[in-house]
Order: structure tokens, then sequence, then C-alpha cells
């Protein structure tokens, strides 16, 4: 077994290759820190640092212990949380709408899970208008779904532009109708769309019908007509075309958080912290 102490000061050393900085950054002397790299090469019956004048530096059994010593660091962090009394417990359910749900919130919910294992969390990814449905009628304790700005007094996590997407070859006849590729409705998204549309004077005929963001990808990528996405989302062999064929502007949407207020508090305010502390965006 290896002295998780031991393997600290290892893994600052390996970060800053620094004798004097690891030992700043753990509070102890350099001398304390020259004796737990000895003590763990002893356990290890391995060189693991290699130093002279100029530099500190790994050997390949360094390297292979650093990769060890965040495993079972993490390992410890992860089983005193699961034993502390302060660890959060009981059930989470959680919707996203499915255009969100292609962003890093996967990466989010997979560290909230890490950072709190005896949480349950049921993840439902729907369109915003039924998960809004399902918060009111107490199925979901937490949401995250676009909505009009303003509309809500829920927590806004970011505001978005909607625009025309479509494929750098896509080409309209002006005098044609727009051919739409739109969720089914009842659809925020949708609605905006026609509204703009017939707003501005421009037919519009529906040319795939979905449920999914998936399938409006696909069909935009197939070359059925032009959609309408938050432009942070638009991944990139799409473009927007709003400008090239003097389609209507669409205002801006947000990104909200709703929560149900008869939910467990801990669970859904830890979650909504994690995601408001990190940046919802396109996966690359």
């Amino acid at each position: 077994m290896f002295d998780s102490v031991l393997l600290r000061t290892f893994l600052a050393i390996a970060d800053t290759r620094s004798f004097t900085r690891a030992a700043q950054r753990l509070g102890i002397s350099q001398p304390t820190v020259s004796q737990h790299v000895r003590r763990l090469e002893q356990a290890a019956k391995r060189q693991l640092v290699a130093r002279d004048t100029r530099e500190v530096r790994l050997t390949d059994n360094g390297d292979a212990m650093a990769g060890f010593a965040r495993t079972i660091l993490a390992a410890h962090a992860e089983a005193e949380r699961y034993f502390s009394g302060s660890a959060m417990r009981g059930r989470l359910r959680f919707g996203a709408a499915d255009d969100l749900a292609i962003t890093t919130l996967p990466r989010i919910l997979r560290h909230f899970r890490q950072q709190n294992p005896q949480v349950n969390l049921e993840l439902t990814v729907d369109q915003s208008a039924p998960l809004h449905r399902r918060l009111q009628a107490g199925q979901l304790d937490l949401i995250f779904i676009k909505q009009n700005p303003g509309t809500t007094d829920g927590t806004v996590v970011a505001t978005d532009e909607l625009v025309w997407m479509g494929q750098e070859k896509t080409a309209l006849d002006p005098d044609a109708p727009v051919p739409l590729i739109a969720y089914q409705g009842p659809s925020l998204s949708r609605q905006i769309t026609i509204e703009a549309l017939e707003q501005a004077g421009r037919t519009w005929r529906i040319t795939c019908n979905t449920r999914e963001v998936n399938g409006v990808l696909a069909a935009v990528r197939a070359g059925l007509g032009v959609a309408v996405f938050p432009r942070s989302l638009i991944p990139t062999d799409l473009i927007k075309v709003t400008n090239r064929f003097g389609l209507p502007e669409l205002g801006h949407v947000d990104f909200t958080l709703l929560s149900n207020p008869s939910a467990a508090r801990e669970p859904v305010e830890a979650l909504t912290t994690a995601i408001l502390a990190r940046a919802v965006t396109r996966v690359p």
C-alpha cells in the first residue's frame, strides 16, 4: 500500500517539476519533500525522480507512478465522500432539452455523479414544452430548457441568438416557399419560426417533421431545407444562413434552469451550481 501523503507530495513534484515549488504548494519544508520521495521510491523499489543542477524530471517509472497516484487519491476522496455523514443522498429527476444535451452538459452530469455517488440521478431528454409540463406535474425535480427571454423566474444559464442554419451549399429560391426542418409541435423554435416568416410575408412548407435534434441535423445535412437553431450550438459542418437568403430575424432564447419547489433542495441546488460553474457549450 502506498501512503497517500507520499503520493500527494510526489504529484506536487510531477506538476511543478521542482522540489522547492512542491514544498511551497504543500506548505512543508523542502527536506520533507525529499524525504517523502525517498520513502515512496523505497516502497516502489524503483527510482521515480531524476534531478540534476538544471532540472527535475520523472523517470519512466515515475510517469507510471503519477498515473497510479492520481487514481489512488481520487479513489480515496470518493470513499471519504461516500462514507462521510455529509454526503448527499436521494434521487434527482433531471430533464434537459435535447439540443442542450448535445453540449458539454453530459460531461457536467458525469462530474456531478462522480462527486455525488449517493445521489440517484435520473435523466430525461425531450423537447422543452413537454419537460416543462412534467415539472409542473411534479414528475421532475429540475429541468434545463429553452424559453423566451424573461418568461419565468428560473435561473438563466445563458442567452443565445436564434438563427437560420443550413449547409454551405444550401440554395433557396426567393420566390418559392421556405423549406423548413422543424420539431413537431408544440415547440418553441417551431412557433418562433412560423410567426417570423408570416410576419415577414414569406411562404413556407415543412420538409421534415422530427422530435429529436439529431433528426433536425440529419435533415439539414441531407439538404432538405433550413432549420432554426441556437447560434452557439451550430455544428462545425453547418453554418448560419440568415443573411444569405434575407430570412427574418428571430430574436433570442434563454437557456433556463427551473426547479420543482417540492423537490429535495440540496441535490437540486448542487446540480444547479455545477451547471452554472461550467460553461455549457457545443461539443467540439
